[in-house]
């Protein structure tokens, strides 16, 4: 269960940086709006899942998750630049979290 809040605390990462950007630096209510939840909601789950898990490897996780997910709605949404050697290094961040995740241990 603290596993599945880190996945969900990482994709929310991804919402609030997404809306970081959209909020064009606090200037439009709804982006900003939404930023504060989704950030808030990410710290929020985080907390919770670092009751059972260490810290490393779950720190690990939720920014991996935030990263390469902000990464590919940059490139699907935003029109973010797409290279062989970005879509090569999300798949690395993608398998070391997978990789941290199987290694943390629950206490």
């Amino acid at each position: 269960m603290a596993w599945l809040l880190v996945v969900i605390a990482g994709l929310l990462e991804t919402g609030f940086a997404v809306c970081l950007k959209l909020s064009h630096g606090f200037t439009r209510l709804w982006p900003t709006i939404a930023f504060a939840s989704f950030a808030l909601g990410s710290f929020g789950l985080l907390t919770l899942a670092l009751r059972k898990l260490d810290v490393g490897p779950a720190y690990a996780v939720w920014t991996g998750i935030g990263a390469a997910g902000t990464a590919i709605y940059g490139m699907v949404f935003l029109g973010d630049v797409v290279s062989t050697l970005k879509i090569v290094s999300i798949t690395l961040v993608i398998a070391g979290v997978i990789g941290l995740q199987l290694s943390g241990s629950a206490h």
